[in-house]
């Protein structure tokens, strides 16, 4: 029992975290700004390397892309293993989901890292 409380908050997690990446990624985008791990190499000889903002938009664009799969893939495997154990724990699974739900906290001290970590990118990108 206490290892299905645990599968399911791992597994429950995991998609709060998909949805804050695509968050900030979003965010990022809409800024045009340049998050590190697209750290971009460019032959400045190059004619086709010339547009930057670009081949950063795209990056972005295929990350979103990407999160959004692993999202749904996520809560395909949460409705799953949800639906497993309530059936399992039939009266008492209520009770474990609401203590669970203490994901929330976590998942707001995320958004405001990933809050801090925009508005520094941001003020770098204005000082140059």
């Amino acid at each position: 029992m206490p290892n299905r409380q645990v599968t399911y908050k791992n597994i429950k997690r995991k998609p709060h975290k998909t949805i804050s990446a695509i968050w900030f990624n979003k965010t990022c985008r809409d800024k045009d700004l340049r998050p590190k791990y697209i750290d971009i190499r460019i032959n400045e000889n190059n004619r086709q390397c010339n547009n930057i903002k670009a081949v950063v938009r795209l990056r972005l664009n295929q990350k979103i892309k990407f999160l959004y799969i692993k999202k749904q893939k996520l809560n395909e495997q949460l409705y799953r293993l949800q639906l497993n154990c309530a059936t399992y724990c039939n009266k008492s699974w209520p009770y474990i989901q609401d203590h669970i739900e203490q994901l929330q906290k976590e998942t707001e001290a995320l958004y405001n890292k990933l809050n801090k970590k925009i508005n520094l990118m941001d003020r770098q990108n204005r000082k140059t």
